[in-house]
């Protein structure tokens, strides 16, 4: 049966080596940019998308070493610059231009230590109007971080091809993690593969699965879904060597309307070749309760076991 024309999603068909995968766990997509030229925004879109972690400890790190450059221009003015309080004599002189610079930058200005001079005074109205700027701007980061709706769904950690309906199927299952209701939430897959083009050359090809249900109406239990791998599937009659041999990656996107924002949020992830379960299905991950609820365990969500 001849396959259904390939199209391109905007990953190129262009072939010139193996890569690790498209998509990468995190959603985001394999792809190092070169040449960027608006450095300011790029920066923006990295504190306001990167991990807690990480934007904390780049706080972090930001806020120590602007203080202790300003502490070296302090120290450079000369002794005379800071004029410190008998208290804080017992300070070092590096500890106490730190220290003042902390002060300064978030003008909190104790008293304790006091600019001298011309110099000092001058770096220091700068400082204490680079800190007001600063501080402005962490805070519009941080609003901007919380204020964007993101989703945080659960995906099984491999794909499997278990039996359905007298043929087989292409499974992954996903679950809400957090306790907010996604409505309407679509399901797109696309496999990815390489394979000779007509010239003989080695491209890459990508071809929309079909589901059998692409949509539903609340993700509020886990939601498994399934493309049936039937003649009119690209997968028919595969095997699992190859489905290694054309590096085979199914990439997903997920999108659903998130009530609590009301906003559409959307996820993207995939699964390669080497992580796809043959033979085996997924188990329950939820189960009612006495009481009457429903009972989801989300670290059961990529449980499976073996089929005959």
């Amino acid at each position: 049966m001849t396959p259904k024309p390939s199209f391109d999603p905007g990953l190129t068909q262009e072939y010139t080596g193996p890569i690790r995968r498209t998509i990468n766990k995190d959603g985001s997509f394999n792809v190092r940019r070169r040449g960027v030229t608006n450095i300011a925004g790029n920066v923006y879109m990295l504190m306001v998308t990167t991990t807690w972690v990480r934007f904390f400890a780049v706080v972090a790190i930001c806020y120590i070493a602007v203080n202790f450059i300003f502490a070296g221009l302090y120290m450079a003015i000369g002794p005379d610059g800071l004029h410190p309080t008998e208290r804080d004599l017992h300070l070092p002189a590096f500890g106490r231009a730190f220290f003042f610079s902390v002060q300064t930058l978030t003008t909190v200005g104790y008293g304790s230590i006091y600019p001298y001079g011309f110099e000092a005074h001058l770096v220091a109205a700068l400082e204490a109007a680079l800190g007001l700027m600063l501080f402005a701007l962490g805070t519009g980061l941080l609003f901007a971080r919380f204020s964007r709706p993101t989703s945080r769904l659960v995906f099984s950690e491999t794909m499997v091809v278990a039996p359905y309906r007298g043929i087989t199927a292409l499974e992954f299952r996903v679950a809400n993690a957090r306790p907010n209701v996604l409505v309407n939430v679509h399901a797109d897959m696309v496999l990815t593969t390489v394979e000779p083009g007509p010239d003989g050359k080695l491209r890459r090809t990508f071809r929309a699965l079909p589901l059998e249900r692409n949509e539903i109406f609340f993700l509020a239990l886990s939601w498994t879904v399934v493309h049936p791998i039937n003649e009119a599937s690209p997968l028919w009659g595969k095997t699992q060597d190859e489905f290694k041999n054309l590096q085979a990656e199914v990439l997903i996107l997920l999108k659903g309307y998130d009530d609590s924002f009301s906003q559409t949020v959307h996820t993207r992830y995939s699964y390669r070749w080497d992580e796809t379960g043959w033979a085996v299905r997924f188990t329950p991950a939820f189960e009612v309760a006495p009481e009457g609820h429903m009972v989801l365990d989300i670290g059961k969500i990529s449980d499976t076991t073996h089929v005959a």
